[in-house]
């Protein structure tokens, strides 16, 4: 399976997720979403995802690894559509000029060295190869700190959708391109790049 490799601290590889990946993925998701409830965050399940959420993913070819081919939990995990939830997007928001982050998540052990804002470019770029204006996601309507994240990764507050029954509505976008963001230098993150055959490459 072809696999695009991310000049990492850890030399992590980008890849398709399989089947055999979805034990580690829902772990690591339940690991993240115990972490987010234990910060006062109820966006995501307290115990994580059901396998029957994350298998289509799997199965759909949307899920994407970062690892370093020696098993147990990846470091990072992240799905890109073109899905646009209808309780979000409307038609005025033209959904199909996008992609969608879904299922973001860093490990504990890799927090702090740029994964989530390395994937996020390599979104970015995928989404300009495909021809789309825009990279989107939602997150919680209550983390400020999170939204705070998106800021400075170059997201702009789109509009907070506020449903009794969904703990996310923050609803954020940048323009998808084809260079890498521009951000404040920060060691942790001068190791990370994504090359543009990241974006180009099909898995």
């Amino acid at each position: 399976m072809p696999a695009t490799t991310l000049n990492l601290l850890a030399e992590l590889t980008l890849r398709s997720a399989v089947p055999d990946d979805l034990p580690a993925v829902l772990a690591l998701l339940a690991d993240t979403a115990h972490w987010l409830d234990a910060q006062g965050v109820r966006q995501w399940p307290a115990d994580g995802f059901p396998a029957e959420r994350i298998e289509p993913l799997i199965r759909e070819g949307v899920l994407y690894l970062l690892d370093d081919g020696r098993g147990g939990l990846p470091a990072a995990t992240v799905a890109l559509d073109g899905h646009a939830d209808p309780e979000f997007w409307t038609p005025a928001d033209r959904p199909g000029d996008a992609l969608y982050v879904h299922k973001l998540a860093v490990s504990r052990a890799h927090s702090g060295q740029g994964l989530g804002e390395a994937l996020l470019d390599w979104a970015g770029l995928r989404a300009d190869a495909e021809g789309r204006h825009w990279l989107r996601l939602d997150c919680s309507k209550d983390n400020r700190r999170l939204q705070a994240y998106y800021r400075d990764a170059g997201f702009r507050h789109v509009r907070t959708v506020d449903l009794p029954h969904r703990a996310s509505g923050a609803l954020f976008e940048r323009r998808a391109s084809g260079t890498l963001l521009e951000r404040r230098p920060v060691a942790a993150r001068a190791h990370v790049r994504v090359p543009r055959q990241a974006a180009e490459a099909r898995f």
